[in-house]
């Protein structure tokens, strides 16, 4: 059985995995973070959207052996002490978020379309985010949130987002912790 350290959301974990394991299925079995939702298991509908490197993947079809010795983020690990990423904040304050299903993914899928465009239009959003599907169809209010986040983020638009991540390390090992 293959295994891999991955650093997840600040946190490196080295752990023995099926060589078939989804990054998905590794994330929410093994790691608990359930924040990364699984939708459609066909990379569909963009819900377990994680950036890997710093880029948005589908996690569902990366295999979590393919993660081995890279910098994974959930959305779990966006907010900083107790306080939330202003995307999430902009989510939030622009009922963007309805059942929540599709949220972590277009959270992650928005912040990956602001890294490359910090001030997109509102076509430039809905292309962005076109591979993340939201079944209650809330995309004006998920376009409203995304450039509202555009605004939060932009330099001196408040206090800045602290980049450093404590780590820890972690060893599972097949059968036991």
């Amino acid at each position: 059985m293959p295994r891999i350290t991955v650093n997840v959301d600040g946190s490196s974990y080295t752990d023995d995995v099926q060589p078939r394991t989804l990054l998905v299925q590794y994330l929410r079995e093994q790691l608990g973070k359930v924040g990364t939702v699984v939708g459609c298991d066909t990379s569909n509908c963009g819900a377990c959207t994680v950036h890997m490197d710093g880029h948005s993947v589908k996690s569902c079809s990366v295999l979590a052996v393919q993660a081995d010795g890279h910098d994974v983020t959930t959305v779990e690990g966006l907010a900083r002490d107790g306080q939330l990423h202003p995307m999430q904040e902009a989510f939030h304050d622009n009922h963007a978020l309805q059942c929540g299903f599709c949220t972590p993914g277009m959270i992650m899928q928005a912040l990956d379309l602001l890294a490359d465009n910090p001030e997109p239009d509102d076509e430039q959003v809905r292309e962005g985010l076109e591979g993340n599907l939201c079944r209650c169809t809330g995309y004006q209010n998920i376009v409203n949130a995304v450039q509202d986040a555009a605004q939060r983020m932009q330099p001196g638009a408040g206090p800045p987002m602290e980049q450093a991540q404590e780590t820890s390390t972690r060893t599972h090992v097949a059968g036991g912790q």
